[in-house]
């Protein structure tokens, strides 16, 4: 019997990496799982790319499927408190309220909140959005809010259900309101039935929100440090993808792919997203096509890196090309005279202002260039 071949490119990037666009990280899913099991709250660290949002998806509907009530907010789509209280109300309803309660309760757990929420139903799929005008008296919103956040918590103690809320992009709490983290640390302090999972891609703001004394968050949740995946784990996974589809890889193919990448799962699968439109049925890919490929890749990224470029400073770009050459300790004396890089203090400022920027990552006083093919490209548009 004949087996379909499925003839779609089976790699991914940009949007989550679901279902079979996921790779690897096994040893996290476990880890995350068993600490939301636990009612642990963690704080995952990662650079932007490295898929902490596919990874936390991808527990989250392992935990569904265990009864756990998975409930998530994206902050960076909630500028304002009121914002805020109207994706709380929407996650509250759908996903920890749906399955506990009857239909007709479900609004019912709404009842007691300060502030009423304006319900509207969409007329095609009987969904339903929840609104809290602007303009509001701070002290009752504030108090609504209070109530929202301890609802996940107190309905699943009343049906003996354990909770988990992630909360996404969580650095823009600062930018919410400024009272926002001591109001939220004071409610998730008494939910043991709850697990808080916060995500971040401007990785110095998280670390200053859990790691700073003077912060209400301080030490409260278990830090996670989300690495690249090691380069072998990809081998066998970028071959059976090809193979899926009716295609090869050659392992120095395979070999070089992984070179440019170095396992930073983004970078990964945008590389052999365009190495797969390159390959027909029944090919096989070779290195010469992965050049071919990463120049399409380049080509893609050109506005992207064109846009950090002019944002750069000079001190930054003279920064960028010597990291794009060989990463390093760019305060060292040495690196500074090969590069012919300005004074210790100047490296210093453009070296925190990349960081924050999330372009370059430090480990202790080495550095290099972390924005998947940033690097190549600054190499082969300005010469390094």
């Amino acid at each position: 019997m004949l087996v379909a071949l499925d003839d779609r490119n089976p790699f991914r990037y940009g949007a989550l990496a679901l279902d079979d666009a996921f790779t690897d990280r096994e040893a996290e899913i476990r880890e995350l799982e068993a600490d939301i099991r636990n009612g642990q709250d963690v704080v995952m660290f990662a650079p932007r790319r490295y898929g902490k949002s596919s990874l936390v998806w991808r527990v989250g509907q392992r935990l569904v499927r265990r009864r756990l009530l998975v409930a998530q907010v994206d902050l960076m789509t909630t500028p304002t408190k009121e914002r805020l209280a109207e994706k709380l109300a929407k996650t509250i309803y759908e996903d920890v309220a749906s399955p506990l309660l009857r239909a007709k309760e479900r609004l019912r757990v709404f009842q007691n909140l300060r502030i009423q929420p304006t319900i509207t139903v969409d007329p095609h799929d009987g969904s339903m959005t929840f609104g809290f005008s602007a303009g509001l008296a701070p002290q009752d919103l504030d108090e609504t809010l209070e109530r929202l956040l301890r609802l996940p918590g107190e309905l699943a103690a009343d049906r003996e259900r354990q909770a988990v809320l992630i909360l996404d992009e969580f650095q823009e709490i600062v930018d919410i309101d400024r009272d926002l983290p001591k109001l939220m640390r004071a409610v998730f302090q008494q939910q043991p039935e709850v697990a808080h999972i916060y995500l971040g891609s401007k990785r110095h703001m998280m670390r200053r929100i859990f790691s700073d004394e003077n912060e209400p968050f301080w030490r409260s949740a278990k830090q996670m440090e989300l690495g690249v995946i090691p380069p072998e784990r990809f081998v066998g996974y970028i071959a059976e993808r090809f193979e899926g589809t009716g295609r090869r890889v050659r392992p120095a193919a395979v070999d070089r792919i992984l070179a440019v990448t170095h396992g930073h799962p983004y970078a990964t699968q945008e590389l052999c997203y365009f190495l797969w439109q390159r390959v027909g049925r029944r090919r096989a890919a070779d290195v010469e096509q992965v050049e071919e490929a990463l120049a399409d890749v380049l080509r893609s990224e050109h506005a992207h890196f064109s846009l950090i470029w002019g944002r750069a400073s000079s001190a930054q770009r003279g920064l960028l090309q010597a990291l794009a050459r060989q990463p390093g300790h760019p305060l060292s004396t040495a690196y500074r005279r090969r590069f012919a890089l300005p004074g210790p203090s100047t490296v210093q400022k453009a070296l925190q202002a990349l960081e924050r920027d999330e372009l370059i990552t430090r480990d202790g006083g080495s550095a290099e260039i972390s924005e998947p093919f940033l690097g190549e490209w600054i190499e082969r548009e300005l010469g390094g």
